[in-house]
């Protein structure tokens, strides 16, 4: 319950006013004019200290109303942080590099293979210098690039490939399946990353291509994928064919060769 100031400050007057004109009629009129004016004085002085004490009790009052308006409306109030922003610690990073490397052994992973170092949301590849990084965000590296004219739209690609997770571990092979695949550029039956990464290869050319998420399949249960992560494909085109409409009556179909 808030305290009535004004109540407050009647009463304080009118104590000040009896204490004010209060005199001693045994002392002189010097000795009783200086009683009286030193007793103002502090009178006074309390006057302005209960006035001060009231305000902020008024205001702690208002601050605790608010508060509890805000939590119980399920508003959290923003307060003020005084922590110390993290740095980044160079030892932590050759820690996680060391355990990356460790578990791609483990998984067989090929020679110089990326290492990822996530640090909450952000994933810093780690590459050897002899990688390119795109501005799309991609990130090659040739092996070999062999000869022959570049894959365009509508051509068909033949190419083997090796996919790849962060840590190293194989999820698919076309040698393991024993035929390669057999795609058509520009029909979207590739994701982004990898068509990205083959339309400037020539055919005999082998290339390592790190595909960041944004580049990268889709996710969920009916694919290989269950989040969000990097994936590597070693891939080696094979062949590139021109391809024609042909049409038989009311059956249509491409051929290539």
């Amino acid at each position: 319950m808030l305290l009535n100031s004004s109540f407050l400050l009647s009463n304080i007057s009118l104590s000040y006013t009896l204490s004010a004109c209060h005199t001693t009629q045994s002392f002189p009129r010097q000795k009783s004019t200086f009683q009286c004016c030193l007793a103002a004085t502090l009178q006074d002085k309390r006057v302005r200290e209960l006035n001060v004490n009231i305000l902020h009790y008024e205001d702690n009052m208002k601050r605790r109303s608010l508060l509890f308006f805000l939590i119980t409306s399920g508003i959290s109030p923003a307060f003020p942080a005084f922590g110390k922003t993290k740095s980044k610690n160079p030892y932590d990073e050759r820690r996680l590099l060391e355990q990356n490397k460790r578990i791609q052994r483990e998984n067989n992973a090929p020679e110089e293979f990326p290492s990822f170092i996530r640090e909450g949301f952000t994933v810093k590849v780690v590459t050897p210098e002899n990688y390119e990084k795109r501005d799309s965000g991609l990130i090659l590296r040739d092996f070999s690039v062999g000869e022959g004219d570049c894959p365009k739209d509508g051509q068909q690609v033949t190419f083997h490939y090796i996919g790849y997770n962060e840590s190293g571990r194989r999820i698919d092979s076309t040698y393991v399946q024993g035929s390669p695949a057999k795609i058509r550029m520009g029909t979207k039956a590739l994701v982004p990353g990898f068509e990205e990464g083959i339309r400037d290869m020539r055919p005999g050319g082998k290339r390592r291509i790190i595909i960041p998420p944004e580049l990268g399949p889709p996710v969920g249960p009916s694919t290989f994928f269950s989040s969000k992560q990097f994936e590597v494909f070693d891939v080696e085109l094979l062949d590139v064919q021109d391809c024609k409409r042909r049409t038989i009556g009311f059956y249509s179909d491409v051929v290539c060769n």
